[in-house]
């Protein structure tokens, strides 16, 4: 099986910055897309960032130019760079792998608070 684990959430003012890392664990192969999803309470899951395996990224328009995501393909790992933070940045915050052969699997998630 994969386990997904996310670090780096916490609490910080806006226009601070937080850097979220996940790292997988498990039989890892075959990667399709790598990403992040965040969750604020009373609404849908939505996409923040994603990157493929060939390097092709993505970001939600609410993010581009505040957000960078990266890899690191020997470590399996995801990383989201997230500056300038606003309050409506507050929410869980998720990584996601897309296996091309074998399905799709989520981590548990980090709280990301941004005061005002």
């Amino acid at each position: 099986q994969v386990q997904l684990v996310e670090s780096g959430g916490g609490l910080v003012q806006a226009g601070g910055s937080l850097s979220l890392s996940c790292a997988a664990s498990g039989r890892i192969f075959s990667i399709n897309v790598m990403g992040w999803y965040r969750q604020a309470p009373g609404k849908q899951r939505e996409l923040v960032a994603t990157i493929t395996n060939t390097g092709h990224i993505n970001y939600a328009h609410s993010v581009k130019g505040r957000f960078t995501i990266s890899r690191d393909n020997a470590k399996t790992t995801v990383d989201l760079q997230m500056n300038s933070l606003k309050p409506e940045d507050t929410a869980v915050y998720y990584c996601n792998i897309d296996f091309i052969y074998s399905g799709n699997y989520w981590g548990q998630g980090t709280q990301v608070t941004v005061s005002s």
